[in-house]
């Protein structure tokens, strides 16, 4: 199969359509590798509008002779790589049957050296084996860049598929003519030796590993027991073989190139759910290994700490740009899948390399995709050693693709009707934008490249609630595409989109919250963001939006308050009283999304009062003990910081009375890393605390017995009369007291 390759969409993008309106997440990341895989069933919904599948040119016959077939084969085999997915036991020895045959296919290399005339006998007698080789190259391939999580959707074709390669294989080596071949006797003997192997494995149907595609399928449906989620997600992670950073960035590019293969289409709600489960999975692993990685070579980096001074401090080397060796600020994918400092990659392009500077492979296109996954990566883990996170870079201005004569010809037109005074022709026009931008990349440049983003802002004020609605929606499309968010903002469409955001619809009022969100990931423009007015309005829509609405607006806030100065906002604006219902809800509706917020919060001193005020101890001793991995971190990170002031007492005192110390030695045992190290900061600060109480109290006690010491003994009684009426001196009758 053929696949023609399409600007790759933005990671993770929010697309929304009219009719539906829901959030759909794209899976996304570098340029797609050069592997080919067939297309899964459901994986394609129908062609956009105006858009045409091209059929697949039909397979040109070799002009290589079958024994050139054989060899290369065997060689592309050899250099195939490694296999990390459920299938790779099979994979492997498939690979390994095959590599055995390389004394062959170089015995009868040798004996046609010089060059020959082609035996028309030994072609005949090889063309099958040929055939068959390459069936097993494209299966072992496909187990090599195809989608993990798709392969075991398809365990009942991919299982075929193996048994089709396998016997065609065992076939072709059993029809061998030996003798006009004329091969020595050890290496007929090796041949036989994996026709053996092969005729066994064809008798023998590998049993499917039943608990692991339950558990695959429990995920994709959302069926499964909420209590075994993370022991799902264990299991999935490690016979998916998804545990470093390396493994979750070729699943994701892999299923970008599901996506891409579509000719730019939406996504099928197949790749979409496989995305979320992806998703998941890259949740849990990072949670349980923040470094995201095998152990490598690290090198020490200066590196700027969040108050101003520099430190040294060792980079893992997934977070090195490979070209200057220096913590990357901006990284891209390229057309091989390799990663770079944008600046660095630009300036490699710009002196005339078509060649990926790490893999020596030329690119098949100069693309730059922003790496959205290792960047957030890298975020987390400047934030988790207290160095402030790299700074972008201003991009220069790149030239976008030129839309076609027809293409802009359409845009114009409908950019026409969007200055039109027909209310009607406005509403269509925004709808029909809406419905391009939401396509692919090229349709966000080619319509913000037009001029369509300041005539968009205007009908955000517009009296027609459907129009605005199309219209915050097609911005939010268009923000999705790196190169337009600048232009968005240049343009001063955030005054705008709060006004939707505080008096839109309910669906306009989301979209516009997606926007914010959208928007916020560049750090420079949380700042603008944040001074507007827009957090406010946000907080009100998490108070009483849907709940889509409700996790639109608590990711827009999450992504803002990650800027110091927008967190004294938030807290002024009353988020705190509303995400600790959310911490206190027995639903556990948003738990996830309150509890990230309320760990960023905990760190500023108005947030932290505000906090403590809440009576927040019982619900957060309750989440380190029986909450997500996640939520037992940021829990325990929120109750470090209150037990750190003026009011630590107060919270300690609370603390030892909700019973934390036994949860808090569970998860400094069982914790992810972060949560382990809060665990443990918490405990030592506790253990303090205690002997502290217990030194008081001693000392209290030794004072009450020094005092008992030194107080008069009760007098004696003496019987009523036995009383004198009257005492000379009563001073004469006890002891003086020192």
């Amino acid at each position: 199969m053929t696949i023609t390759r399409k600007p790759p969409a933005t990671v993770l993008a929010r697309i929304y359509h009219p009719a539906t309106s829901a959030a759909q997440p794209i899976p996304t990341r570098a340029a797609a590798t050069a592997s080919q895989f067939p297309p899964m069933a459901g994986d394609r919904e129908k062609a956009a509008e105006g858009e045409q599948q091209a059929p697949a040119p039909p397979p040109r016959p070799s002009t290589s002779s079958a024994l050139e077939r054989v060899a290369k084969a065997v060689e592309a085999v050899a250099a195939a790589g490694e296999f990390r997915n459920a299938y790779r036991r099979q994979l492997l020895a498939l690979s390994r049957r095959i590599r055995l045959l390389g004394p062959f296919a170089e015995e009868l290399r040798e004996r046609r050296r010089p060059p020959a005339r082609v035996d028309e006998k030994e072609e005949r007698a090889l063309a099958p084996l040929a055939g068959a080789l390459e069936k097993a190259l494209e299966l072992l391939r496909l187990g090599r860049d195809g989608s993990r999580i798709s392969l075991v959707f398809e365990r009942d074709r991919i299982m075929k598929k193996f048994q089709e390669v396998i016997a065609q294989l065992e076939q072709a080596l059993c029809d061998l003519p030996y003798n006009e071949l004329d091969i020595s006797d050890e290496v007929r003997e090796q041949v036989e030796l994996v026709h053996t192997q092969l005729k066994r494995a064809k008798e023998r149907v590998d049993t499917p590993d039943d608990e692991f595609y339950n558990d695959l399928i429990s995920l994709y449906n959302k069926t499964y027991d909420p209590s075994a989620e993370l022991a799902i997600l264990e299991r999935l992670s490690e016979k998916l073989h998804l545990i470093t950073i390396t493994d979750l960035t070729q699943e994701s590019l892999a299923l970008h190139e599901m996506v891409t293969s579509g000719g730019g289409q939406d996504p099928g709600e197949h790749i979409e759910k496989m995305s979320m489960l992806l998703k998941k999975i890259k949740d849990f692993v990072q949670t349980h290994n923040p470094e995201m990685g095998p152990p490598m070579t690290s090198k020490v980096s200066k590196v700027m700490e969040s108050n101003g001074e520099q430190k040294s401090i060792i980079v893992p080397d997934e977070f090195r740009c490979p070209i200057s060796l220096e913590l990357m600020k901006d990284p891209v994918i390229v057309a091989t899948g390799q990663t770079y400092e944008r600046l660095c990659i630009e300036k490699w392009l710009a002196s005339g390399h078509h060649t990926c500077p790490t893999t020596q492979q030329r690119m098949a296109n100069t693309t730059l995709t922003p790496n959205y996954v290792l960047r957030s990566l890298i975020s987390q883990w400047c934030e988790t050693n207290g160095i402030e996170p790299p700074k972008r870079s201003s991009q220069p201005n790149k030239p976008t693709p030129a839309c076609s004569s027809s293409e802009r010809a359409n845009i114009d037109g409908l950019l026409s009707k969007l200055c039109s005074p027909d209310p009607e022709e406005q509403r269509s026009a925004a709808a029909e934008l809406r419905l391009l931008a939401k396509r692919n990349a090229h349709n966000r440049l080619c319509i913000a490249e037009a001029g369509a983003i300041p005539l968009l802002l205007s009908l955000l004020s517009s009296s027609d609630l459907r129009t605005q609605e199309h219209a915050v929606t097609a911005l939010l499309n268009l923000s999705i595409h790196e190169d337009n968010k600048a232009s968005i903002m240049s343009s001063g469409a955030v005054p705008s989109v709060v006004h939707v955001l505080k008096n839109g619809s309910m669906e306009a009022r989301e979209n516009a919250a997606a926007t914010l969100f959208s928007l916020s990931v560049v750090d420079e423009y949380k700042v603008q963001i944040g001074g507007t007015g827009a957090i406010p309005a946000l907080v009100v829509l998490l108070s009483e939006g849907s709940q889509r609405g409700k996790k639109d607006a608590a990711a827009a806030l999450f992504n803002l308050c990650i800027y110091q100065g927008n967190k004294g906002r938030a807290i002024r604006a009353g988020l705190v009283p509303l995400i600790m219902g959310l911490v206190t809800n027995p639903t556990g509706a948003l738990m996830d999304e309150a509890m990230a917020i309320l760990s960023i919060l905990s760190s500023h001193q108005e947030g932290k009062a505000a906090i403590g005020a809440a009576e927040p101890i019982p619900a957060l001793v309750e989440l380190i003990g029986n909450g997500s991995p996640r939520n037992r971190e940021n829990a325990a990170a929120v109750m470090l910081h209150l037990c750190i002031g003026e009011q630590q007492l107060v919270h300690l005192t609370r603390a030892h009375e909700c019973g934390i110390m036994v949860p808090l030695r569970e998860l400094a045992l069982n914790g992810t890393e972060r949560g382990k190290r809060k665990a443990v900061q918490l405990l030592e600060r506790m253990s303090r605390f205690l002997v502290q109480q217990q030194e008081e109290q001693e000392s209290h006690s030794r004072l009450q017995a020094a005092s008992a010491q030194v107080l008069p003994q009760p007098p004696e009684q003496v019987p009523e009369n036995e009383i004198p009426d009257q005492l000379d001196s009563p001073a004469s009758q006890y002891p003086t007291l020192l």
